[in-house]
């Protein structure tokens, strides 16, 4: 089986280079777990296989604990399985583990094999288990790195799209840019799902998550709610929701339930909820959620009543943008009921999102909500994303720019002078 697995892993496509395998090298040299967590099918593999190239084909022992011959393995059993692998491959000091979280008590054997020097790069599709399990057993000796659908400059690569200079674009570069953008608003960033767009890739996605990583695996009975949920959420990505409506709503007995059914949606990675931004964590907790999808292409397989041009998976993306960025990102409301999309506390930075700015009704409400917003936070710049660049303001004193969403997206992913170096 480990051969079987070993060589399997070795002849895997790798496909392009996900950005974050600069994250991964950064830690080479230190003796720390690398902990790549996200979705299923997202390319978590891939990227271990990318590592693996990077260290050397007789470096490591690799290990999918997917593989059902792994059922009921447990954690003592990791001498045994150490043997075989010495035996097998001789004497290596890194592990490459595929989604570890199949094995009840996997930091123990990690933790114990890390004491013994050895090196491990994991990854794992259960959001809740991972942090728990690092947290209480692999304290300040691992680096976590959540890895999300492709983004949009890995998305161009990967369809062989030349990616323009951004700064001596044409118009018709511009206007190309924005049709490519279009497009993968539609078709989303799942590496299969791109490869393969004549199978219904992400509809089965959809259904082995919420039906083995969710009902199986909490010993759901009440399906059809979670069901009728998390199709709910996925067919309203960047919109507010009520726990106490979805109660009522979805006929559960509590808002703990609602609570507790959409921590499995967001532990599998489906779906984010975003907390409004307040100096009183309390008002924080009850105000409504913002909640997110992972992907674009899957909120509009699995969800309903998307036009083609929707505003909504807009601001999805720009949020999956950030969130690559940092996880420190709300959504504000005023006091005189306008809202932001999102605001960044660590940047001190406003940012609106708005199809295009054409229309006066629409550019008139955005500078509104941000005037009205600046004078609750004290925000060193804000940002209007929208379908192209546009001449620069200020609000109160605060610098406002307008970029084009296409543009942002591809400098978000540029490589800053510390990832240079």
């Amino acid at each position: 089986m480990l051969l079987e697995q070993f060589d399997a892993f070795g002849g895997r496509d790798t496909g392009i280079e996900r950005t974050q395998l600069v994250e991964v090298e950064r830690a080479f040299q230190v003796p720390h777990a690398v902990i790549i967590s996200g979705l299923r099918r997202v390319g978590k593999s891939t990227l271990l296989a990318q590592i693996a190239h990077k260290l050397g084909r007789n470096s490591f022992y690799y290990v999918n604990f997917e593989d059902d011959r792994f059922l009921g393995f447990q954690s003592d059993d990791a001498n045994h399985l150490y043997q075989v692998l010495v035996e097998t491959f001789g004497e290596r000091k890194i592990f490459v583990i595929d989604e570890v979280q199949n094995i009840p008590g996997w930091e123990h054997f990690v933790r114990r094999f890390m004491d013994m020097d050895f090196k491990f790069y994991i990854t794992g599709s259960n959001a809740s288990l991972l942090s728990r399990e690092l947290g209480t057993r692999l304290t300040g000796r691992y680096v976590p790195i959540e890895l999300l659908p492709f983004s949009f400059g890995e998305y161009l690569r990967f369809c062989k799209e030349t990616i323009p200079d951004l700064q001596r674009m044409t118009t018709v570069e511009k206007a190309r840019l924005n049709n490519l953008l279009d497009v993968y608003l539609q078709a989303g960033g799942i590496p299969d799902a791109l490869k393969y767009p004549e199978l219904p890739l992400l509809r089965t996605l959809y259904d082995d998550i919420l039906y083995r990583d969710i009902a199986t695996r909490y010993r759901l009975e009440a399906v059809t709610a979670l069901k009728e949920l998390a199709f709910f959420l996925m067919s309203n990505p960047a919109s507010l929701v009520s726990f106490n409506k979805l109660k009522d709503q979805f006929r559960l007995g509590s808002v703990n339930t609602i609570k507790s059914y959409i921590d499995y949606l967001e532990n599998s990675w489906l779906v984010f909820t975003l907390n409004l931004y307040d100096f009183s964590v309390k008002r924080q907790q009850i105000a409504p959620k913002k909640v997110y999808c992972i992907d674009t292409g899957l909120a509009s397989t699995v969800g309903f009543g998307f036009s083609p041009n929707t505003g909504k998976l807009l601001e999805n993306l720009v949020f999956l943008a950030l969130r690559r960025q940092t996880k420190e990102i709300y959504y504000y409301a005023t006091p005189s009921g306008y809202e932001v999309d999102f605001y960044l506390p660590e940047k001190r930075q406003l940012i609106q999102v708005a199809r295009n700015l054409e229309n006066p009704t629409t550019r008139e409400r955005e500078i509104r909500a941000l005037s009205d917003a600046l004078r609750g936070v004290k925000a060193e710049s804000a940002l209007i994303l929208s379908d192209a660049n546009g001449n620069e303001f200020e609000i109160e004193e605060t610098r406002v720019e307008i970029r084009s969403v296409s543009e942002w997206l591809l400098n978000c992913e540029k490589p800053s002078n510390a990832d240079k170096e």
